[in-house]
């Protein structure tokens, strides 16, 4: 992570490059880093999207575009899985759908670490 440190005491579960689609459009390919008390998207290119996306934080940092989400926001995880296309999708408190694709790679180990806590 470039700009974003882990709080004391918060361990990192996993990291994957990705893609995500936001719930109001757009796709962004970067690094998915999961702990056991965030989700953290930092996304590897310079967009024009930035504010909030929903309740959820996505902001413009010095290495690019940067998602927080607070595990306590997330009240559903669902996995979509078809032979070209395995995605994870993270449904928030506010009802906005997050969706994180990693192509024909498997999705479980991502989805087991979002649920851990």
């Amino acid at each position: 992570m470039a700009d974003f440190e882990l709080a004391q005491g918060e361990n990192q579960l996993g990291k994957w490059t990705l893609n995500y689609l936001p719930p109001k459009g757009g796709r962004f390919t970067g690094s998915l880093i999961v702990t056991d008390r965030r989700l953290i998207f930092e996304s590897r290119f310079d967009t024009s999207v930035m504010g909030t996306i929903g309740q959820a934080l996505f902001m413009k940092t010095e290495a690019g575009h940067v998602l927080v989400i607070s595990k306590d926001r997330i009240k559903q995880v669902d996995v979509k899985k078809s032979f070209f296309s395995k995605k994870v999708m993270v449904t928030l408190d506010d009802g906005d759908t997050h969706s994180f694709h990693y192509g024909m790679m498997s999705v479980d180990k991502i989805a087991e670490a979002i649920r851990q806590s």
